[in-house]
């Protein structure tokens, strides 16, 4: 009997066990911008918890959308900090969790085997021999919306907006120009910088007075069962190790200048 009593207790703890490393995990919601960047934080951050992150990539306005109807992310890392606020003012994120992460670039990209010349700038946009240029559809990403702000600072919008192919996010925008789909874009400077896309092409940096700021906040949602583990996991962004995996990502963290205009 007694052994018996020993095993189902020895049961019931793996259980209570199981669920409360499940309570523990996060699930991110994340602009495609962090794709590789927080790839690397978390890797850092289950090494340091012993707890498992879902990340989840896609277009800010697309997980804005979702989360009103009740997706189950814990964390939202928006390129674009009014996403949260509003959800914030909806009663959907914690008001004190609000805050800007990071500022965003934008640059021109062409792969290494494309004859166009970035280094003319801007104005390589208006090579007769582009057919397709690629930028985030600027409904929902605020990437596409930088990149057509800055077109139309250059007075170039009118001029190349019949050869666009519109990502659904920044990185699916990437993918066009890598594939061929399109001959030219316009992407974060975080994915221009990772080893494999820098490998794989050149970029030129649009200066950020040709668009608004891309200021990139981050919430906790409130209907999340983890909030310890969503402040533990923002706890990490203020690190100095993983600062400067941001800066190599070429983010502008807040109070830092960005160098490159």
């Amino acid at each position: 009997m007694a052994r018996f009593i020993l095993v189902v207790a020895l049961s019931l703890f793996a259980i209570t066990g199981a669920n409360v490393a499940l309570a523990e995990d996060l699930t991110i919601a994340a602009a495609s911008d962090l794709n590789f960047a927080f790839r690397e934080i978390v890797a850092e951050y289950e090494r340091t918890t012993g707890n498992n992150v879902r990340l989840v990539f896609g277009s800010s306005g697309n997980f804005y959308a979702q989360i009103q109807q009740g997706a189950p992310f814990d964390l939202y890392f928006s390129a674009d900090i009014g996403y949260p606020k509003k959800l914030i003012d909806e009663g959907l994120a914690v008001p004190n969790s609000l805050y800007q992460y990071a500022t965003g670039r934008i640059v021109l990209w062409v792969p290494k085997e494309s004859s166009l010349d970035v280094t003319k700038g801007i104005d390589a946009l208006l090579d007769p021999a582009i057919k397709k240029i690629a930028i985030a559809n600027p409904k929902h990403a605020p990437y596409g919306r930088a990149a057509v702000s800055a077109m139309e600072h250059f007075k170039l919008y009118d001029r190349v907006k019949d050869k666009f192919v519109l990502g659904e996010n920044i990185s699916q925008t990437a993918q066009f120009v890598q594939s061929g789909a399109a001959d030219i874009g316009i992407i974060a400077l975080s994915l221009a910088l990772a080893p494999t896309v820098q490998a794989a092409g050149s970029y030129w940096l649009i200066s950020q007075e040709a668009h608004p700021s891309i200021d990139q906040g981050v919430a906790i949602i409130k209907a999340s069962k983890n909030q310890d583990g969503g402040r533990k996991f923002l706890d990490l962004l203020q690190a100095p190790t993983t600062k400067t995996i941001m800066k190599r990502y070429g983010f502008v963290l807040p109070g830092e200048s960005a160098t490159g205009q």
